[in-house]
């Protein structure tokens, strides 16, 4: 049983809420969302820190909220919510502001949002976990809002839970095995309008910025966002595929000292905040505040949210924003040994459970130092490395690092600690990535001057759409080389939902505030691109197949006479030249060692030209050899010897 929160009981409701420095505390109940009248409202009585009353009139599916009162910043006319309240009540639907004034702040009434007394009976049925090995799982990242939100999705709710189930076929048959979910958790996407500024008229459409850390998305429900999403776990799962919630417990969406009061700050803004000797709020997050994870209340809240989601949602993995931040001490110092991330590394429900980071804060980045063995990390290595490359200006030793797992940056590990992208939601689609040298982020009314300066992109030779048949020769063919190097890498590949077929933000690549078809994906284009899109599907099919492709140890030297795990050849059949070339082949031996494989697999010989010019590989002697994917159907294979074109890959197999 959590701490706090709501206990049904046979005859009323039991209300509990933690505050350290409040000197009177009350209840508000509702019977209907829109009202601003209570139907009740009492005092709360406090044992120690916590506050508790026994409402008989209460009833699951009705509505409440706190007050509080004692020295600044306190304000008894103030109206907060339950920061463990099951589900949050919105006044309006999605984007659409709950007041008619801009700069207004709800404070309270028919404006401000309402806990939701929450008793769900969801048949699970014989519900379980796929348990998907490390090693085997394609991520598939994805915006709950944005999948589905176009009318070419063809679903009956667009933009929803619902609307996802639709699609999860698709997923299925694209080969996936784990959906990440951008943020779920409640949040306001309406907050630009209360700030006053240039961007008011605008969404916080990505949803980092969390009110609601144990409420689904109530914008993203067709009518019960509980049991819908729970529905959803429950079908994504039974197609065998598990589910991963990107989640964001380094600040809340209160923002800076400004910013509007929801919950935490008008509670107990001291225990909640890490806050400076001088009163400031630290803001690591650079979204204006950033949670005391060190503390121990705060250390309890977040275990309690992360086991609701599993117990409660059957949830199969977190994805923590801005990680670092959970590992700062009293005074914001990254620790050695983190009290917050023992506890869940050590927390019976949560053991099980895959965590992974992303390493880095708005100070400290801890890829390859994360404080755990057990978690993954993004790799923001990966992803600049082979960005590098494939545009013709990278390390060709970096890449085939890479290529291996991030080896050096893991050692004595698993290639399995190492998420690889090369796009996600933050940042360029695939097709701009190959379209655009510079962002165009115009439509965000904010200069552009924001999102990432540095893509490390190509527009191979034109900025933005052209009708030039070459370039858009040459940007497919990019597209697949970033896709089947994904897949062709150890470690755990990630794909962004819309890269398989060519979705485009137009060169935006920070669309955090563009709930638009910036975002949405266009279904169109599954028949505009179905050539990457069959590419894409292939090369996920390849990794399946071979074990080599999904090593549990890192590339090893064997005992003298037993087959190289790898080998890396140049043009020709020489040695590559590692800090000049710009073409290599990679040689995996099929003997399967330390791979989990029963049996041996073929050898596989993958080639890469990221030059400008045509490269030729020498074959492996005593090989037969047949090709099984290529980017460029202009690659030959005659007399040993394989031609690849500029800017091509292609991969071969044989059993020796």
């Amino acid at each position: 049983m959590k701490d706090y929160g709501p206990i049904i009981e046979e005859q009323g409701v039991t209300f509990r809420l933690f505050s350290r420095h409040a000197r009177n505390v009350w209840v508000m109940l509702f019977d209907r969302a829109e009202t601003d009248t209570p139907i009740a409202e009492e005092a709360m009585t406090r044992r120690g820190d916590r506050w508790t009353h026994f409402l008989p009139q209460a009833r699951p599916g009705m509505f409440y909220c706190f007050r509080l009162d004692g020295d600044k910043p306190y304000d008894p006319i103030q109206w907060v919510l339950d920061p463990y309240g099951e589900a949050i009540h919105w006044p309006t639907d999605w984007g659409v502001p709950p007041v008619d004034k801009p700069g207004i702040r709800p404070r309270f009434g028919s404006a401000f949002p309402k806990s939701v007394i929450v008793h769900s009976r969801f048949d699970w049925g014989d519900d379980h976990s796929p348990e998907i090995e490390w090693e085997d799982m394609i991520i598939y990242e994805m915006h709950v809002r944005g999948f589905t939100r176009d009318g070419s999705s063809g679903v009956a709710d667009p933009g929803t839970y619902r609307g996802l189930i639709e699609k999860i076929p698709y997923l299925k048959e694209l080969g996936v095995t784990s959906i990440e979910l951008l943020p779920v958790f409640e949040f306001n996407e309406n907050e630009f309008f209360i700030t006053r500024d240039r961007r008011k008229n605008l969404v916080n459409y990505w949803g980092y910025n969390t009110l609601g850390f144990f409420a689904p998305k109530q914008q993203y429900a067709a009518s019960n966002q509980v049991e819908e999403f729970k529905e959803l776990v429950k079908a994504i799962h039974a197609a065998g595929m598990e589910v991963i919630l990107d989640v964001v417990y380094n600040h809340s969406g209160e923002g800076g000292r400004r910013g509007p009061v929801y919950s935490f700050r008008g509670i107990d803004e001291q225990v909640y905040y890490s806050i400076s000797e001088q009163g400031h709020y630290r803001n690591f997050s650079g979204c204006g505040n950033t949670l005391d994870c060190h503390h121990p209340v705060v250390r309890r809240f977040i275990i309690e949210s992360l086991r609701h989601w599993v117990e409660e949602y059957h949830v199969d993995g977190f994805r923590f924003d801005l990680a670092p931040i959970l590992t700062r001490g009293p005074y914001g110092r990254v620790r050695k040994h983190p009290p917050l991330i023992e506890e869940i590394d050590e927390d019976p429900v949560l053991r099980p459970i895959k965590m992974i980071a992303e390493a880095w804060d708005n100070t400290t980045y801890l890829v390859g130092n994360w404080p755990s063995p057990r978690w993954s990390e993004w790799n923001g290595k990966y992803r600049d490395d082979v960005r590098d490359f494939w545009r013709g200006q990278g390390c060709l030793s970096e890449f085939a690092t890479r290529l291996s797992g991030s080896d050096r940056m893991y050692a004595g590990k698993s290639p399995r600690l190492s998420i690889n992208f090369v796009t996600c939601h933050d940042g360029f689609t695939l097709r701009d990535l190959v379209s655009y040298n510079d962002r165009h982020n115009e439509e965000n009314r904010e200069n552009n001057h924001d999102g990432e300066g540095l893509n490390r992109s190509w527009n191979c030779g034109v900025e933005g759409e052209t009708d030039e048949t070459g370039v858009n020769a040459l940007r497919i063919r990019q597209q697949k080389n970033f896709i089947a190097t994904l897949m062709l890498s150890q470690g755990i590949p990630m794909l962004l939902s819309g890269d398989e077929f060519g979705r485009t933000q137009g060169g935006n690549n920070n669309a955090y505030c563009q709930d638009s078809k910036v975002s949405w994906l266009d279904w169109a284009f599954l028949d505009c691109f179905a050539e990457l899109r069959v590419f894409t599907q292939e090369a996920i099919a390849l990794r399946k197949r071979f074990p080599s492709l999904r090593r549990r140890t890192f590339f090893t030297t064997p005992p003298p006479g037993e087959p190289q795990d790898v080998e890396w050849y140049g043009p020709s059949g020489g040695d590559p030249v590692w800090e000049g070339d710009k073409a290599i082949a990679m040689h995996l031996c099929g003997k399967a060692r330390h791979t989990g494989a029963d049996t041996d697999c073929p050898n596989l010989l993958v080639m890469f030209n990221a030059d400008s010019q045509d490269q030729i590989f020498d074959l492996p002697d005593h090989d037969r050899w047949t090709f099984i994917l290529t980017s460029n159907r202009a690659i030959t294979a005659k007399d040993g010897q394989v031609t690849v074109p500029c800017h091509s890959m292609a991969v071969m197999e044989s059993h020796g």
